[in-house]
């Protein structure tokens, strides 16, 4: 059914970006020490200030993460809407994706939550 395969997908996709934000917060976290730790020893002013980018470059994915998760949130929403329309409320592809959505919303509450 083409609605299942739609509502698995997208599970997938919030599951993805979670994952990809979390590796950009630990990314940022370790740049961030390095960059202090660069500081710290008194690295050449233009290694620090490459480094300074990075950091800022790690710091600007986050936002666009939580663009992402939060518009792959209202999509997932919405294919569990329509398929309880239909009456399918039952299968481990619609528990995944409800517990999947229950996830996302205790982790990055969004406006509606």
């Amino acid at each position: 059914m083409a609605t299942i395969r739609n509502l698995k997908i997208k599970t997938s996709t919030c599951k993805r970006i979670v994952k990809e934000l979390h590796s950009y917060e630990k990314e940022v976290e370790r740049e961030a020490a390095k960059t202090a730790d660069m500081k710290d020893k008194g690295a050449d002013p233009y290694d620090l200030k490459q480094q300074e980018n990075v950091l800022g470059e790690s710091r600007m994915m986050i936002p666009d993460c939580h663009k992402r998760l939060e518009s792959a949130l209202a999509d997932l929403k919405s294919t569990l809407a329509e398929l309880e329309e239909t009456d399918e409320k039952e299968g481990p592809e619609i528990e995944d994706a409800k517990k999947t959505a229950a996830d996302v919303e205790k982790q990055f509450p969004t406006e509606d939550a």
